[in-house]
């Protein structure tokens, strides 16, 4: 790769990640079809389902397809987040309704010592983290750049077609990423800039959200792209492991 007209500052560094994922990822998504991307590898799935037979307690969506969402809770690696807020001066009660749980909860994990345990999450669909992605992205744009008015969840129509759902998605994310490469240096410093109300981007300078949500994207992105792999081995002959790339 060419340094000629690379940019050094914050936000450039940022955004040439965020290019350099999005393009890996439209990479290894090229070809992607329905059965994989609702493929359930193991039984009990977080996926996108139909209204009618969601399994988890807060699925969400607008239309006839919703996304699985479970209990709220703080998963074991964002204790450490927990305690950041708490020691920034974060009241307990505001802690608590930043994670939508109860104040027993945030002392629970506030007091907690030694190595937290393992999270017990589900594994999810394909679907599930292109839908999660998606109305993640979507959300934070409506809410930094938008009205700040729509509920988050009710911005994306899920959908069981790949190629549509891929086709909203990368429209959402171009769009997040135009929008992010227009502000300030003042407006990147400025807190609450973002008002999304899930998470803590109202009580973070914006620079920490760009980072946030790139870290978002690229993380999903790694997971699609093993499940995009494991659906290829599924039915592969066992043999000697190929070499890595």
């Amino acid at each position: 790769m060419g340094t000629e007209s690379a940019r050094t500052d914050r936000l450039g560094l940022l955004l040439e990640q965020f290019d350099q994922a999005r393009e890996m990822a439209g990479v290894r998504l090229t070809g992607l079809g329905d059965e994989e991307y609702l493929w359930e590898p193991v039984p009990h799935c977080w996926s996108i389902r139909r209204r009618g037979d969601a399994v988890t307690p807060r699925a969400y969506g607008p239309g006839e397809w919703v996304l699985d969402k479970g209990a709220p809770d703080i998963p074991a690696n964002e204790y450490a987040e927990v305690a950041r807020q708490a020691a920034d001066g974060m009241t307990i009660a505001k802690i608590a309704d930043d994670w939508s749980v109860s104040v027993e909860r945030v002392e629970q994990v506030l007091a907690h010592t030694g190595e937290p345990e393992p999270d017990h999450t589900a594994i999810t669909t394909i679907a599930w983290r292109l839908g999660h992605v998606h109305s993640c992205f979507a959300g934070q744009w409506e809410w930094t750049f938008g009205e700040r008015r729509q509920e988050p969840g009710l911005l994306v129509d899920f959908t069981p077609s790949a190629a549509l759902a891929l086709e909203r998605l990368w429209a959402t994310i171009d769009r997040w990423r135009d929008s992010v490469g227009s502000v300030t240096d003042e407006q990147l410093d400025t807190v609450g800039f973002s008002q999304y109300p899930y998470g803590s981007d109202p009580d973070d300078p914006f620079i920490s959200v760009v980072a946030g949500a790139n870290l978002e994207f690229i993380h999903h992105m790694a997971e699609i792209a093993l499940l995009r792999d494991l659906w290829r081995a599924r039915f592969a002959a066992a043999g000697p492991a190929t070499r890595g790339h």
